[in-house]
């Protein structure tokens, strides 16, 4: 079974200038299909992403040096400099730093040169290679690197799907190895995420279509008030959604504590995000 969540860290936006990051590594089957995917469906996309899988590393940050060892799937040669790129695509970039460090190399350098000298609209951390549920987002790079993001105010989510594999990008050749379907499958929902949210007017499981999009919340918490969705003022968690079947869990947290936001952080999202059509989560 596949499942996917979703964090989203706000501000929010409405263009389509696409950041690309994650904790994986630059050169994973997953963040190249994503890659690919978003630049299919219009978007202006930009890959910073670490050199080495840098999973777990949550917001740690140092400064890039040129590499002691070849990047992931031997896609650069030992004694490659800190910041690099595919020669044959300059947009597809690796840092040998923290998933925080990608990002902001993105943010900082990456963006101004390829977006006119703007920053990015929507920063897309992931799809990460297994589920971010609960408190583990605390230690997750792929959320630190969202988090990094919606520090310097622009908007980021931090996507991961419980299945796939820490496969090189060459394997999406078979396209029906079960890695290949997950870098799909996720990489469809992710873009059907962000088409939804940078449209100019925001008013079984084999496929994106399978999905229905759930509000939730990361922890569950007896005291909290959430937003009144599905006649209850208590969002399901994650782990609850993902549980069920084909849904994708949509929740947002705040990027200094990177736990839940309030009630009114919630509905405002919510309303933004109309186009996705919320379900309610059977019981």
């Amino acid at each position: 079974m596949h499942a996917t969540t979703l964090l989203l860290f706000c501000a929010l936006a409405s263009a389509s200038n696409i950041l690309i990051t994650n904790d994986d590594g630059w050169a994973t089957a997953q963040v190249r299909q994503q890659f690919d995917v978003l630049n299919s469906t219009g978007h202006n996309v930009v890959l910073s992403a670490p050199a080495l899988n840098q999973s777990g590393k949550s917001s740690l940050s140092s400064t890039p040096k040129p590499l002691t060892e070849p990047c992931e799937f031997n896609t650069c040669p030992t004694g490659s400099p800190a910041m690099g790129f595919n020669a044959s695509n300059p947009r597809l970039n690796y840092v040998n730093g923290y998933p925080v460090d990608a990002a902001r190399y993105g943010i900082q350098t990456l963006a101004p040169k390829y977006y006119a000298g703007v920053q990015p609209d929507f920063v897309v951390s992931g799809p990460n290679v297994g589920s971010n549920l609960g408190l583990v987002v605390l230690l997750s790079g792929t959320v630190g690197a969202a988090c990094e993001a919606a520090r310097s105010g622009i908007p980021a989510g931090a996507f991961s799907g419980v299945s796939g594999s820490e496969v090189s990008y060459t394997t999406l050749a078979d396209a029906n190895a079960t890695s290949s379907v997950a870098a799909r499958i996720y990489s469809d929902l992710t873009a059907t995420f962000v088409n939804a949210l940078t449209a100019s007017a925001i008013d079984g499981c084999p496929n994106a279509a399978s999905y229905q999009w759930v509000f939730s919340r990361l922890v569950w918490n007896v005291f909290a008030t959430d937003v009144h969705t599905c006649g209850s003022d208590h969002l399901p968690t994650e782990s609850n959604v993902i549980d069920a079947g084909c849904y994708a869990s949509v929740s947002v947290l705040d990027a200094q504590s990177k736990l839940d936001v309030n009630a009114t952080m919630q509905a405002q999202v919510m309303d933004r995000l109309q186009a996705l059509s919320f379900t309610c989560l059977q019981n």
